[in-house]
Formats: structure tokens, C-alpha cells, sequence
């Protein structure tokens, strides 16, 4: 079995929920993609590393780091980098916050510098891009090259067309809502 039809076995099984929730973005649905029940699974989470990895290199994206948004990407830019340090194959990852700190070193992405490096903006889900789009911002202030946005899931909900339109980078996602049988 591929690691990505595995993984999709995983999100179905583990994360889908159904019932009426309130997203991060305000906006009501009738399910939740639950992902930190993905990202933070001893079998899931190096899927997710193989699976974006593999996403991002068939798109032909070039990168040395990858991060985003503190909680949701963490776990995804640290799955990433666990596969390709696997791989010899040197990629960083870095946290995000949502606004630069007043204190200390007064930064507002942590990790590895990403100033002049090429870097990919993750997500697990996103429904209208913001999280993404702040991680951009913040990112490009700090000097990184942002390349792409990558999501593990997509809600098909508007967030490709306004992180593409934007940011003006690539969004890419591993799997679809149809894919996960949400339609």
C-alpha cells in the first residue's frame, strides 16, 4: 500500500468528524477534518512527512525550509523535515506566530533564520487561507522566499483561489474534500 492511500485510510478513520462545528475562520460546517489527529500519530505523522515531501518535489517546488502558522503547521514542518533528513536531504522548519513578539529577540518566525532561503508555507487544512496568508506575511518580512503554500487538506472553500491570487504563489493540497468523501 502507497503511503498516500494509507494516510487517506488514516485521515477517514482517525480524523473526519462529523456534526456541526464552528471552523477557525468562523464559518459554520457539518464536519471537521480534526488533523492533530493526523500530525501528532506515531503511524500518521511520518505519512504525512512522505506524502507532502513526495506532493511538493512532483510539483517541482524548491525549497530548504518549510513552516507556518504556529499549531497547525508545526507538526507538518516537523514531519517533513524528520522524512527528508531520512533522505539526506537537509530542509529546516520554522514556527510562525501571529504577530511579532514585543520581547526578547522580537521576532515573529522562530527556527532556523529564513532570510534569503526558499521556503513553502504549510497548513494542515484551511478553509479561507488566512492562516496561510499571515504566514506569508510574516515570512516575506523576514526576508524568506516563499514558494508555495501546502495543505494536507483542502475544503474546496475559496482558500486555493485567495492564497494563489494574494500571496501569488502555488496552493497545493494532498487531499481534497471529495477524496475524504465529504462532498
Amino acid at each position: 500500500m502507497s503511503h498516500r492511500t494509507r494516510l487517506q485510510e488514516l485521515i477517514t478513520e482517525l480524523a473526519v468528524v462529523r456534526g456541526q462545528v464552528t471552523l477557525s475562520s468562523g464559518e459554520e460546517a457539518d464536519y471537521y477534518v480534526d488533523l492533530r489527529r493526523i500530525t501528532l500519530h506515531h503511524e500518521a505523522a511520518p505519512l504525512v512527512g512522505a506524502v507532502m515531501t513526495e506532493m511538493l518535489d512532483e510539483a517541482g517546488v524548491s525549497f530548504e525550509a518549510t513552516g507556518g502558522l504556529t499549531m497547525g503547521a508545526d507538526p507538518v514542518g516537523a514531519a517533513i523535515m524528520h522524512h527528508t533528513a531520512g533522505q539526506g536531504r537537509p530542509v529546516d522548519t520554522f514556527v510562525v506566530r501571529k504577530a511579532q513578539k514585543d520581547y526578547g529577540m522580537q521576532r515573529q518566525v522562530e527556527g532556523p533564520s529564513v532570510e534569503g532561503r526558499k521556503v513553502v508555507i504549510l497548513d494542515d487544512t484551511s478553509t479561507t487561507g488566512g492562516s496561510a496568508l499571515t504566514a506569508v506575511e510574516g515570512v516575506r518580512t523576514a526576508g524568506g522566499e516563499v514558494q508555495a503554500v501546502a495543505v494536507i487538506v483542502d475544503r474546496d472553500t475559496g482558500a486555493k483561489e485567495r492564497v494563489e491570487q494574494e500571496a501569488g504563489v502555488p496552493y497545493l493540497f494532498a487531499y481534497s474534500k471529495s477524496e475524504l468523501g465529504l462532498d
